[in-house]
């Protein structure tokens, strides 16, 4: 094994590795964008936690 060859092979897996992770995270980003939009969760009542972050807060959901 030459050393173009050794390049050509790691320049490849880059491509898929990172074609892979593309698709990972934009179907991720995805699933949270349909979720909000058809109710199932209401991801903006989250980013209140960074604003009431005291002890006295009460809980987002109740668990079940």
């Amino acid at each position: 094994m030459d050393y173009e060859f050794v390049l050509t092979i790691q320049g490849y897996a880059k491509f898929f590795i990172l074609s892979i992770v593309f698709v990972v995270f934009y179907a991720y980003a995805y699933s949270i964008y349909k979720r909000q939009k058809t109710g199932e969760r209401d991801f903006e009542k989250y980013s209140d936690l960074v604003l009431d972050d005291s002890f006295d807060a009460k809980p987002l959901e109740e668990r079940k």
